[in-house]
């Protein structure tokens, strides 16, 4: 099963082996939705059941020309459910808590601005707005995951779902991400195109959050069969095994490590940079960052250039992993500037929204 959607026209069309119920479009006012540059979002089931990837594309986020976007990738058994409340939920909880943040911020805020600063570990020096959105996604993420612990009848102990996000405010970039699906940005060198990697991926192995998880008395190790595979486990049972070291969901590991609080970081684009691309593991599992950066450039279309990277991830976990299932695999591809090499455009067989 495939799901690709473009923004590019105000119609949609709809081809026979594309079904959208795993994604989310919203544009507070259609006219506008061409001046962030389009976008591309491609999505196919593997081989594992149950398509429990997730996406959301929000334009005019709070307000015009601001956009919200998404990829969510669930796991265990209630993994979709929780994949698409946090899609339905997270945006209109972190505009809420950004919005509070800036009523009760003042100019008297800025002795305690100059002390975040001090502190934060970001390449650049943040703005008061960066800082203020930092703040929102910590917050946002942590009351969604208590709102997914309160639902009754759905049982969350080894499901979840990672969550990478982005908020575009003109040239400004705010990405909070947790668990492993990852941002990666396409900028032109002298050299080509380069792929820089805007999200850390957060599994049990980096050291860090290993040092979190066992001081929390979780076991992280590998089992003999993958030993490339990072894992954490209960204190005194072989289990669940999670793959993460954060991650919405997953209370059985919640007080042994496991968090959802994001990781957030700031980018200021620049007129090098071309393109956006967040995807779920199915996708970084099979391909590096410049494959799927160079898959980009040679794609006939920004529709086509989705679908693409997700084939070509196919075609790699069938030749490096014969014997294993095929992962769901999920692109979502953001353009920033009109004039990349693309070719002609064919929307036959696709969903494509296309805006005049």
């Amino acid at each position: 099963m495939g799901i690709c959607i473009s923004v590019a026209s105000s119609e949609i069309h709809e081809a026979d082996d594309c079904h959208h119920e795993n994604v989310v479009f919203l544009a507070e006012n259609i006219a506008s939705l061409g001046t962030q540059g389009l976008c591309s979002l491609y999505t196919k089931q593997g081989s594992k059941g149950l398509n429990q990837d997730a996406a959301i594309l929000y334009q005019d986020y709070g307000i015009e020309g601001r956009a919200f976007c998404g990829v969510f990738d669930g796991h265990g058994k209630n993994g979709h459910l929780v994949s698409n409340m946090v899609r339905n939920r997270l945006p209109s909880l972190l505009l809420n808590q950004k919005n509070a943040l800036e009523k009760i911020r003042t100019a008297a805020d800025d002795q305690s601005f100059q002390h975040q600063v001090a502190k934060t570990d970001v390449k650049s020096i943040p703005n008061k707005d960066f800082l203020n959105w930092r703040e929102a996604c910590i917050g946002a993420f942590k009351v969604l995951d208590k709102e997914i612990m309160l639902q009754e009848n759905l049982d969350c102990s080894t499901s979840g779902t990672t969550a990478v996000v982005v908020v575009r405010q003109s040239e400004d970039l705010v990405i909070a991400n947790v668990g492993d699906s990852r941002a990666v940005l396409g900028t032109i060198t002298e050299n080509g195109i380069k792929a820089v990697q805007l999200t850390t991926d957060l599994k049990p192995g980096l050291p860090n959050e290993a040092e979190r998880i066992r001081n929390c008395n979780g076991r992280v190790l590998a089992l003999k069969g993958e030993p490339h595979i990072q894992r954490v486990w209960l204190p005194h049972e072989d289990s669940p095994g999670l793959a993460m070291s954060r991650a919405f969901g997953d209370f059985l590991l919640k007080n042994h490590g496991i968090i959802a609080v994001p990781d957030v970081f700031h980018h200021h684009l620049t007129p090098d940079d071309q393109f956006i691309v967040l995807a779920t593991d199915g996708v970084w599992d099979v391909l590096n960052n410049n494959q799927v950066a160079s898959i980009v450039m040679e794609a006939e279309s920004e529709q086509e250039a989705a679908k693409a990277v997700v084939e070509a991830a196919t075609a790699s976990w069938k030749k490096k992993f014969p014997s294993s299932k095929v992962d769901d695999c999920t692109v979502r591809l953001t353009i920033l500037k009109i004039e990349m090499p693309f070719g002609p455009v064919d929307c036959s067989h696709v969903v494509s929204i296309t805006l005049a």
